[in-house]
């Protein structure tokens, strides 16, 4: 009887350690869930920025949905889709050399990832109208992308990077 008291208990102890394993797997699982969104953005966030230091446009590209705003600084009218995206990566990969980010601390909030990261290059060509050809440069910006439920950027903001250009083109407005 003592072996049949000793077998059920240890029954009883490895079923109950199986429930609670379980259950907290799932609560662990479910938690993970919830922040799997935001850490999914960041990956692709971080991906595109390594994207760019790579001139690999269209890697950028597939991660940006159709409809997407680039608002800049705010100081120019907000570049709307995917087409007009293609054409200002373009433009500015023609017209510069060396385009790299240093430094990159990624923040993921809701749909949203703020990417602080130092950014350098220099100039092949005047860029836009601008006097910028051989000039270098080396600014501090933050990156801000918002995302929808599919891992798709919608928007983009630079905090700097306008006000980087025009600098440095020696237009102070």
């Amino acid at each position: 009887m003592r072996n049949f008291t000793q077998a059920v208990m240890a029954f009883f102890l490895i079923a109950g350690t199986t429930l609670w394993v379980n259950a907290t797997a799932q609560s662990t699982s479910s938690s993970a869930k919830s922040e799997s969104k935001a850490q999914r953005n960041k990956r692709i966030a971080l991906h595109c920025i390594k994207a760019w230091n790579e001139n690999n446009m269209e890697e950028i590209l597939k991660h940006l949905a159709v409809n997407t705003v680039d608002y800049g600084d705010g100081s120019t009218p907000p570049a709307r889709g995917i087409d007009s995206a293609r054409m200002f990566m373009e433009l500015w990969r023609s017209s510069v050399n060396e385009y790299r980010s240093d430094n990159e601390i990624a923040v993921a909030e809701g749909d949203y990832v703020f990417i602080y990261a130092d950014w350098s290059g220099s100039f092949k060509t005047d860029f836009m109208g601008m006097k910028t050809a051989g000039k270098s440069f080396k600014f501090t910006d933050v990156d801000i992308m918002k995302f929808d439920d599919q891992g798709k950027i919608t928007e983009h903001r630079a905090l700097v990077f306008s006000r980087m250009l025009r600098e440095l083109a020696g237009k102070t407005d």
